[in-house]
């Protein structure tokens, strides 16, 4: 069992680390040398470099550190273990691939080369997203906004792209009231391209989470019930319905298996099902969200005045 969790924990670190290299290769190769402002504690960090100079991975670290502080007794030190290893690992990174693409004048290498900035903004911004849905999936945070969408999405049934998504739009707002982004008109043109930044972040990140996240139904129909729900039972740890049907063409009874599993588990039942009964009749269906115990939680505020009525049978 002990083994187990440890395994459990490397995998987290060794996706979480993918993620964040991710991550910092989209900032600092598609983000940066152009100067692209998005939101989260990255994007301050970055307005803070335009306008001052001063290295992004500072900004990030210092503000990192307050909010990981504050955010201790919502989140717990395990989610908040993972965001620290990633707070220290992502300014390592950021530092490291500043040094690599800086050219020897001071200036960022531009990969797509002059004039294509809005192009690098939908690149860079699709890998960042999925770089923190990466993350998330794995347990972790990369800090800042991230954990404030943590903290919400803990008590209430908001994604976490809504979240932050509201927050950006503060940040990325900003760049309207600091004189040395120039005049007026390029700098609402950078709040234009940082709200594109937010948009695309935030659909990846949502996209890559639900995708995930997906969840179907399976209705078995098989004379072989018994050894199939045994089998998925043991090999998915799933419980299994068994509902009692009624032919209408043939008129005998029969049983039903339904099973709800996560999308990622469905060629395994599959393969489970052709293996027992290769003649089975299986339809298989999205749902919209499971919620219980092996899915997600019910995150919804009950009234205590409803709560109080419910249980005294009013």
């Amino acid at each position: 069992m002990q083994k187990q969790i440890l395994i459990r924990e490397a995998k987290d670190y060794f996706n979480i680390t993918l993620g964040l290299m991710l991550y910092t290769f989209a900032f600092t190769v598609f983000l940066l040398p152009y100067e692209i402002v998005t939101g989260g504690i990255a994007g301050i960090g970055a307005v803070v470099f335009y306008a001052t100079k001063f290295p992004v991975q500072y900004t990030f670290f210092i503000i990192n550190a307050v909010l990981i502080v504050a955010a201790l007794k919502i989140l717990g030190w395990r989610f908040l273990m993972k965001t620290i290893y990633a707070t220290f690992m992502l300014t390592f990174l950021l530092d490291v691939a500043q040094r690599v693409v800086i050219q020897p004048d001071g200036t960022f290498y531009k990969l797509l080369g002059d004039g294509n900035d809005f192009m690098s903004l939908v690149i860079g911004c699709m890998m960042t997203g999925t770089a923190l849905a990466i993350v998330f999936l794995n347990n972790g945070s990369t800090g800042g906004t991230d954990i404030i969408a943590a903290s919400v999405n803990k008590y209430r049934n908001i994604s976490l792209g809504r979240v932050i998504l509201l927050i950006d739009v503060c940040i990325i707002g900003s760049c309207l009231f600091i004189d040395t982004f120039g005049p007026v008109q390029l700098r609402c043109q950078k709040v234009v391209f940082g709200f594109c930044t937010m948009f695309i972040e935030c659909t990846m990140l949502d996209y890559v989470m639900n995708w995930q996240r997906q969840s179907v139904q399976f209705m078995i129909f098989s004379k072989k019930y018994q050894e199939i729900a045994n089998a998925i039972a043991t090999t998915t740890d799933h419980t299994i319905t068994i509902l009692d049907g009624h032919g209408w063409y043939t008129g005998k009874e029969t049983k039903v298996l339904c099973l709800l599993a996560k999308k990622n588990e469905s060629v395994t039942i599959f393969r489970l099902i052709k293996v027992i009964d290769p003649n089975a009749f299986v339809s298989q269906s999205s749902v919209i969200g499971v919620y219980g115990e092996g899915f997600d939680q019910i995150k919804v505020k009950v009234p205590k005045k409803m709560k109080d009525n419910t249980l005294n049978g009013k």
